[in-house]
């Protein structure tokens, strides 16, 4: 279209009609013209443009099933377009082609951004994930989705948060493809650049180090993906609109509090329920639990890697964390054990499909008498702990101390 609009502007803009439409002579006349052409060329591609989008389509999907190689031709395209500010064309194939999904209502739709607001499992895989493809990059950048229609401010946050449910997941395949060779090589790395720091932060708040970059490598790894929606936008839309209207209200009220705190409305950026910076804390958290970890006099989870490791540490030891006590302990499992006399008679206040998966609480000293082995004595026999099955993981299971409930995303 800017190229019809360049070609008309060239030959019309100084065009002279009869005197009595003189008064859309020139540059008037440039725009009359192109709202004709405009309409006859959307017309005309909406008439052409399905065998064109099948063509689009395969090829996107011959790009994808290259797993690794798919995703290095796609971001190798995306970027060479970069320069002439092309990118979006091969985003877009990527957003409303690739791929097709039929939701609960029977309708087909196409494209990852389609596919995932209809609930597609496979679209918009988790940015942790690292899978290959362009779907891998569009894991992440649904997390940071804008919303695109005019009209409708942040309606994506509402869609995602109506969309959002709880799935049954198999643990082992799971843990495969959340905890990947590259996640822990970048974890090492972090661990070692930042071990004087972290040593510090050990001393000061009874966190070890690896809890630290653990939680920080699965909430953004490593700090590459924070999110990019707006969060005074994102909890409004939440506030208004959102299953969990009250709780939204008080995160935006405390968004609003951290910018008259002298943090950029620019700087607050996250996920589309709220959660943000390296931590991904949600605002009242933010305003109540960031700690400076650099020294600096400023704690500044979105900016300062320091800092965050700080405020995770922070957050850990205020939710109850006992140091030197590790979260959970790998265990054998007797094939008799007698697992209706252990279920859990507490209803979970939230996350029921996680809960549900853990036992009632023992001493470890009652779970050894069970014949529940811990593969080592880190866990003195004194410490409650609650038994959680994972068949096909690294373990068959492991009991779980109330460190591993300090964090309610663990």
């Amino acid at each position: 279209m800017g190229l019809l609009a360049a070609v008309l502007w060239q030959r019309y803009h100084r065009k002279k009609l009869v005197d009595w439409l003189g008064f859309f002579n020139g540059r008037r006349l440039v725009p009359i013209i192109m709202a004709f052409v405009g309409t006859a060329t959307g017309v005309f591609f909406g008439l052409v443009w399905e065998p064109i989008g099948e063509v689009i389509s395969d090829a996107g999907e011959w790009i994808t099933g290259l797993g690794a190689a798919g995703a290095g031709l796609f971001g190798l395209i995306n970027r060479a377009l970069i320069p002439i500010g092309m990118h979006q064309f091969v985003n877009t194939v990527s957003w409303f082609q690739i791929g097709d999904f039929t939701n609960a209502a029977g309708e087909v739709v196409h494209g990852d951004l389609n596919r995932f607001f209809a609930g597609d499992p496979d679209a918009g895989d988790d940015p942790h994930a690292e899978r290959g493809g362009a779907r891998g990059e569009r894991g992440g950048q649904l997390r940071g989705l804008q919303p695109a229609v005019a009209g409708q401010p942040a309606r994506g946050e509402h869609v995602a948060d109506v969309e959002q449910r709880q799935r049954s997941v198999v643990v082992g395949p799971y843990l495969d493809r959340h905890i990947t060779r590259s996640l822990i090589n970048r974890g090492y790395a972090r661990y070692s650049g930042h071990w004087t720091n972290l040593s510090r932060i050990r001393e000061r708040y009874g966190v070890e180090p690896s809890v630290i970059i653990a939680i920080y490598g699965k909430e953004t790894s490593y700090g590459s993906i924070t999110g990019t929606f707006d969060l005074i936008e994102a909890l409004a839309s939440l506030a208004y609109e959102g299953r969990r209207r009250s709780m939204f209200e008080d995160e935006f009220v405390a968004a609003l509090k951290l910018l008259d705190a002298g943090v950029r409305r620019s700087t607050l950026k996250g996920s589309y329920a709220g959660a943000t910076g390296y931590p991904q804390f949600m605002p009242s958290v933010a305003l109540r639990l960031r700690a400076d970890g650099d020294g600096d006099g400023y704690a500044d989870i979105w900016r300062s890697e320091d800092d965050a490791f700080a405020s995770i540490a922070n957050y850990l030891r205020d939710a109850g964390w006992k140091p030197n006590l590790p979260w959970g302990v790998p265990v054998s499992v007797p094939s008799n054990l007698n697992r209706a006399a252990i279920r859990s008679a507490i209803k979970p206040p939230r996350c029921p499909a996680v809960y549900n998966r853990h036992s009632r609480w023992l001493t470890v000293r009652e779970w050894r008498a069970l014949g529940v082995r811990p593969a080592d004595n880190r866990v003195p026999d004194s410490e409650m702990a609650t038994l959680m099955e994972t068949p096909g993981a690294y373990a068959q299971g492991y009991l779980l101390t109330t460190n591993y409930r300090s964090d309610p995303r663990l």
